[in-house]
């Protein structure tokens, strides 16, 4: 007789949470929550801190980055020359928007990756359970209603231009603004909690319109979630990667998918409209789901 051993995750869970994961990290509405709430929902046995759920999640977020970088590539070459001039100018010439943006970039990488690098497995280690997730889901809500209520400057709708957008970001972008909108990325560290969500509505209280506060957050989200993925990437080939390598693959295939439409939908919602509907279905599915695992 023939003994199966049962993985640890099947391939059709691993498609559902790529496909969850490659849309879920981009809209603001929290992918690692989402990642955590959903097994529980369907009742799976899959919890957040198993260490072969960790290392499959890499794989995902890896996926993210590559079709983040590969969307904007074009964007991010600007960029790269940009700041290339400044370094041989050893100055930011006030003509060279694409050099601002890029330290911009730099400095609001910073703080967000050192307070991964500090907080990242102790706070989800705390806050690993599907209920706390749903509850900080609902706060993600919170969190953006008020800060399209808060925000320093009335919605006005943007020439969709990506040299524009990156014009006027580079312009009314402080490093002070940048270092405050990297480090509001450290609250996604709770599961439920958005880091493009967070990134978004620091963006909108610095004074940025809905179109450049997200094309902001992705340009941040690339190095971010990037160099996170990397850094955890030989677990991934290690121990803990036994058991769950090709899960990883395809459901990192799936993320691609999801997170190209995704930023390619977003990109275009964002030019004329808000957070609201987000901060709206956070709020509801939080609560929902709230409800749902205290009855089950």
């Amino acid at each position: 007789m023939l003994l199966l051993t049962a993985e640890p995750i099947t391939y059709f869970q691993a498609i559902v949470l790529g496909l969850l994961q490659g849309f879920s990290e981009l809209f603001p509405i929290s992918s690692l929550g989402h990642s955590v709430i959903l097994p529980q929902l369907l009742g799976w046995n899959i919890h957040q801190n198993d260490d072969y759920f960790i290392t499959f999640l890499i794989a995902t977020h890896l996926a993210t980055a590559i079709v983040l970088f590969i969307f904007f590539f074009r964007d991010w070459m600007r960029i790269f020359a940009g700041m290339w001039r400044s370094l041989a100018e050893r100055q930011i010439a006030p003509d060279n928007h694409d050099a601002k943006l890029g330290w911009l970039l730099v400095v609001g990488t910073v703080p967000a990756g050192l307070l991964g690098l500090l907080f990242q497995d102790s706070l989800r280690t705390v806050f690993a359970s599907a209920q706390s997730a749903a509850f900080f889901l609902m706060l993600n809500g919170v969190m953006l209603y008020g800060a399209e209520r808060l925000r320093r400057r009335a919605p006005v709708v943007e020439t969709s231009d990506p040299v524009a957008s990156d014009q006027r970001i580079s312009g009314e972008t402080s490093y002070r603004d940048a270092v405050g909108i990297g480090a509001a990325q450290a609250i996604a560290l709770i599961p439920g909690f958005s880091r493009s969500g967070a990134s978004m509505a620091g963006g909108l209280l610095t004074g940025l319109s809905n179109e450049d506060a997200a094309r902001f957050s992705f340009l941040l989200a690339t190095p971010i979630i990037g160099a996170a993925a990397l850094l955890k990437l030989p677990d991934l080939f290690g121990a803990t990667g036994d058991g769950v390598r090709g899960q990883a693959l395809a459901a990192s295939l799936c993320s691609a998918v999801t997170a190209w439409f995704s930023v390619r939908f977003l990109v275009k919602y964002f030019e004329t409209n808000r957070l609201t509907p987000f901060a709206i279905y956070c709020f509801v599915a939080g609560l929902a789901s709230s409800i749902y695992l205290l009855v089950k």
